[in-house]
């Protein structure tokens, strides 16, 4: 058989939503109309999600690369900015203030942000050592985000990370609403790509005698038969799981929160403001979401149902915005922790929710999807599924989502407070070695991470982001965030006061940078309305 008679024809990707229509766009790209892509998509299926937050790479790594302008998809999607991860009450007993507070106030309240903005370093070493060194010898009590980063105090202003004429001032994400960018990218590959999109429900899976599914049969009777399947239908992983019978490796035992209850709040832009960034905010049994967008912001309640009732945690949430639980419609959702043994099976590709999934606490499921798609077409194979491209992808799948899991379940382990069974149990659950040993470097005053401090570097190495995200000082802003410290400053700076002396300068542009920022940028809020209102 020749290499042309065994390329792939035909790809049916089953479910809609945003995994599914990503990967639709993506691959109608990656493969230059030389396949045929079908999207069976359940109109009778809900899809998840009010509001979705997502991490810095998505321009680049997903909408440039289909060519589309930013402004251009963010207006279609009521979509905000996102600079930071805020997280509030994760060391404190009781409930915590969600409403934005600034540093005017001497009675700070408990928060610290994970922000997108790069880390400097100098002579070779971030600044978060000098840093620590300060304010282990009494030169600061300033926590490391503010001190270290410029987007803090402009996130507390609630500015926006854009000038007025459109030019990034920081790295930053976005939020938005996920059922919006589904409609949005149905219609981009719908109309510019000839993805055909199948309004039905699948009934029953067509394998051959070797295991591999060769058609979809649909409750109107149609037919759709393909060389590559991608599973895209949810927690329900109707393919990969149901039909090929592939394991889901439950990682309960990592990470304890396994449902929520959702909502979409409104909210008074103009008395109030739009803030820039996602809250975390902890609660009882877990943590809420607070996704801000124009108009409104979307809200969830994660929680482990073995340490509340779904009951429970809908009044908690509730009294938490002030809402009236007879009068509004909440999304109660339940959701599996961990991942599928092995993402591809045979001709069956599983992506977002039917291949992964972890508690949103740091924006990944976006993050997973895109990451996958990328990696999908990387090792794209024709009709003889190289088992070396299958396995290579899969590796990658399953280190990205372990790193990633290890990496929340080190936010509720090292979170000090024991006020709840719920944070009382996350401390005696067992650290997976790879973050016992990052926090042994981190405690030992090394670097955990290199650092980054050329933004054209970082941006300019496309498969690194996707093979390590969290690097750029995230450990070190969760750590230092939730009040664990080294046990005393890096060693090899004892050796070297030329450097220390000379790291001075770094914080002092800090500052200067913190305040040209305030002073110049527009508030989310106007940018927001000039945006969308055009």
């Amino acid at each position: 058989m020749s290499s042309d008679s065994n390329q792939i024809r035909k790809i049916v990707i089953l479910g809609g939503g945003t995994a599914g229509w990503m990967a639709a766009s993506y691959l109608g790209k990656a493969l230059q109309s030389t396949v045929d892509i079908t999207v069976l998509e359940a109109p009778t299926i809900p899809r998840i999600g009010v509001g979705e937050a997502t991490v810095p790479n998505l321009q680049r790594s997903f909408f440039d690369y289909l060519g589309i302008p930013e402004e251009e998809w963010m207006r279609e999607c009521n979509a905000s900015f996102k600079m930071a991860v805020r997280f509030i009450n994760w060391r404190t007993p009781g409930q915590g203030e969600p409403q934005p507070r600034t540093l005017a106030d001497e009675a700070r309240p408990d928060h610290f942000y994970h922000p997108f903005g790069l880390l400097p370093d100098h002579d070779q070493t971030p600044l978060s050592h000098y840093w620590f060194k300060r304010k282990y010898e009494g030169e600061t009590t300033e926590p490391f985000d503010y001190a270290c980063f410029p987007e803090p105090p402009v996130m507390d202003a609630m500015k926006a990370p854009r000038t007025m004429d459109g030019e990034a001032a920081t790295r930053y994400a976005w939020h938005f609403d996920a059922h919006l960018v589904a409609d949005f990218l149905c219609r981009f590959a719908t109309e510019k790509q000839g993805v055909r999109h199948v309004r039905d429900e699948m009934v029953h899976v067509e394998q051959d005698d070797r295991g591999y599914v060769t058609a979809l049969h649909t409750k109107s009777g149609a037919v759709l038969d393909a060389d590559l399947f991608v599973d895209c239908s949810g927690f329900r992983g109707l393919l990969i799981n149901k039909a090929l019978g592939e394991p889901f490796i439950d990682m309960s035992d990592h990470l304890l929160c396994d449902s929520a209850v959702a909502t979409s709040v409104p909210h008074d832009d103009d008395a109030h403001g739009i803030e820039p960034y996602t809250s975390a905010i902890a609660m009882s049994s877990g943590w809420t979401w607070k996704i801000p967008m124009l108009g409104r912001f979307g809200s969830g309640y994660v929680y482990s149902s073995k340490f509340t009732s779904q009951e429970e945690a809908t009044r908690e949430f509730c009294e938490l915005w002030g809402l009236d639980e007879e009068k509004t419609t909440f999304n109660h959702v339940r959701f599996r922790v961990g991942r599928n043994r092995r993402a591809w099976v045979n001709n069956v590709v599983s992506l977002g929710l039917a291949s992964c999934f972890l508690e949103p606490l740091e924006s990944t499921g976006i993050y997973f999807t895109s990451a996958a798609i990328y990696q999908l077409a990387k090792h794209f194979p024709d009709r003889s599924f190289n088992p070396a491209l299958v396995n290579a992808f899969n590796r990658e799948i399953e280190v990205m989502f372990d790193d990633t899991r290890d990496f929340i379940q080190a936010h509720f382990f090292i979170a000090p407070r024991t006020d709840t069974p719920f944070w009382r149990a996350n401390k005696e659950l067992e650290l997976p070695p790879n973050i016992q040993e990052k926090i042994a470097a981190y405690r030992a005053g090394l670097a955990i991470n290199p650092p980054i401090s050329d933004e054209s570097t970082y941006y300019g190495n496309f498969e690194a982001e996707f093979r390590n995200f969290w690097t750029n000082g995230s450990y070190y802003c969760i750590f230092a965030g939730l009040g664990l410290e080294p046990d005393a400053p890096l060693p090899a700076l004892t050796h070297k006061p030329e450097s220390v002396a000379g790291a001075a300068p770094l914080f002092d542009a800090v500052k200067r940078r913190q305040q040209h920022l305030v002073d110049t940028l527009p508030s989310t809020h106007d940018y927001l309305k000039r945006l969308h209102q055009s």
